[in-house]
């Protein structure tokens, strides 16, 4: 393995909420509105500032309280500094929301949309600035973050063109001269809590289907990394959205998630992040039955059969594996292997594993970034000892990286751990790293029952070329999430998207048109006109 300088070689809700190179330039943040586009070009070498967005103006924590977020790749460098917020900036947020609801939902659908395509607009123009920003604040590589920034502008993109389809259904009555109809109304005042893996994709396939539909939004990002959550909120306000419908609330999660539960003002909840927090909010709403919307994670099996083309089986899992460090709710943590092809596969998915440049996310040539932060990387290497202990073989990587260009940054090799036990804890329990553990089958439905036996389900793979195994895989595997010869990893913003069993409440789906039933509520109309 080289080191990138290099070493060659896609838990949640650090606070509560789950889910860069020193001298780029700022994006400041200042109380008592947004700053112009000219702010892009200010006080390079600086950190950013941000302030909590409530009602249309930046303020800050009325304890006067701040924290700051480092790059993960060196954790020297301070990327930005935000406000320490409790839980009286929630009340704020969700009050102002409140009084902006009316005239919101007041507008039509097309209105609306219109301020999200002009803020795909304006993010679209700042996409390269914000892609820097995201790598050194969040740690993935520049070619992910700029992916992902992208998804944001395609997902603004996408509602604002869709605002002209939202509506209800028109409906044969069984009496003349009578019209039945239904119509999708907004819940009211919307709370969002985001994870810190993908920091403006997730924020905005929330937000954008909420705002779309007429709700008004508090969103509260992950404390690990708020930037590109402040900047969306950026967008809209220059977008022209009226002030009150778009709140951004940084700081205690914990403190956020106690006024979500109490606060008679919201009327929904949408959650992504760990198992544990997503419970105990679940439980929380639930004596005020408030609508929720809760993704919890995943343990996600890519499925090696005997007759897959091992060259594309070992690309994929690689790149759903290693790909954003292993930091995706999706990635590929288990893979399920045909043991007559164990050997063949395993050798050529150590090539490819061992091809793997680590390094600060800016840098040229550069395929993994660091862990999110210090607590990650020590989780990460406390899995591949418990893993080792439970007699599993470590056949590539598994340590931290700290020498040289690797000191100041939270950076493991990418590993594999083969005769890894589907029992085991590595086998059973989300890692939200770059480790992969092999699970050798015997048999086709032996796979299916390993891959079906654990308590999450939110994405699954398989690999074959035996199309009749595909099709049965597809009826029993249990995950909302189904991939053949495909990534684990990677949603098409225009499709629903959720899990199964642990992975979620199971209830509503996010992206695409299926998000329209979250976030409004139908009601059927019947008008008689025949008298």
């Amino acid at each position: 393995m080289k080191a990138g300088r290099a070493l060659r070689c896609a838990p949640p809700f650090a606070d509560a909420p789950r889910h860069g190179a020193r001298g780029e330039p700022s994006l400041s943040l200042h109380a008592g509105g947004p700053p112009s586009a000219k702010a892009l070009s200010q006080a390079p070498g600086m950190p950013n500032t941000y302030k909590n967005f409530i009602g249309g103006d930046w303020v800050g924590a009325a304890s006067g309280q701040t924290f700051q977020t480092t790059n993960p790749a060196d954790s020297t460098e301070v990327v930005a500094v935000y406000p320490r917020s409790g839980r009286s900036e929630a009340q704020q947020g969700f009050a102002a929301a409140g009084q902006a609801f009316p005239g919101w939902s007041a507008m039509t659908p097309v209105a609306r949309g219109r301020f999200l395509s002009h803020a795909s607009q304006i993010l679209a123009g700042r996409k390269a600035a914000l892609a820097q920003l995201l790598t050194r604040e969040e740690g993935k590589t520049l070619a992910e973050a700029t992916g992902e920034v992208q998804r944001a502008i395609d997902i603004l993109r996408f509602y604002g063109g869709i605002s002209y389809t939202l509506g209800g259904q028109t409906l044969p009555h069984d009496l003349p001269g009578n019209l039945l109809y239904t119509r999708r109304d907004p819940l009211g005042v919307v709370a969002l809590i985001t994870p810190w893996n993908f920091p403006v994709a997730i924020p905005t396939w929330k937000a954008a289907p909420a705002l779309l539909c007429g709700n008004a939004v508090v969103i509260k990002p992950a404390s690990a990394s708020p930037a590109l959550t402040c900047e969306l909120a950026l967008a809209l306000a220059e977008s022209g959205l009226p002030k009150g419908v778009f709140n951004v609330i940084v700081g205690d999660g914990a403190a956020f998630g106690e006024e979500v539960v109490s606060n008679p003002d919201v009327a929904a909840v949408s959650f992504t992040g760990s198992r544990p927090v997503g419970t105990s909010l679940y439980r929380g709403l639930a004596h005020r039955m408030v609508r929720n919307q809760m993704e919890m994670g995943g343990k996600n099996p890519t499925i090696i059969l005997a007759d897959a083309d091992l060259d594309l089986a070992a690309r994929l899992v690689v790149a759903a594996g290693f790909g954003l460090t292993g930091q995706a709710c999706t990635a590929t943590s288990r893979v399920i292997v045909e043991r007559s092809v164990l050997a063949q596969f395993t050798d050529k998915l150590l090539a490819r594993t061992h091809a793997i440049v680590v390094g600060n996310g800016l840098k040229d040539g550069v395929t993994m970034g660091p862990a999110v932060n210090p607590s990650q990387l020590d989780t990460n290497l406390e899995y591949i000892r418990v893993a080792l202990s439970e007699g599993a073989t470590l056949l590539s990587g598994g340590h931290r990286l700290s020498d040289g260009d690797f000191a100041r940054g939270w950076f493991l090799e990418p590993t594999v751990l083969g005769d890894v036990a589907p029992g085991s804890r590595l086998a059973c329990e989300e890692v939200f790293g770059p480790v992969i553990g092999l699970i050798p089958v015997d048999t086709f439905d032996e796979a299916i029952s390993v891959a079906n036996g654990v308590e999450f389900g939110l994405s699954a793979s398989l690999v074959t070329r035996d199309f009749a195994k595909a099709m049965r895989y597809v009826d029993r595997i249990q995950a909302g999430v189904v991939k053949v010869n495909q990534i684990s990893t990677g949603l098409a913003l225009q499709a629903p998207f959720g899990g199964m069993k642990a992975s979620s409440t199971d209830s509503f789906r996010e992206q695409g048109v299926a998000a329209f039933d979250f976030y409004t509520r139908s009601r059927t109309v019947y008008l008689d006109y025949s008298a």
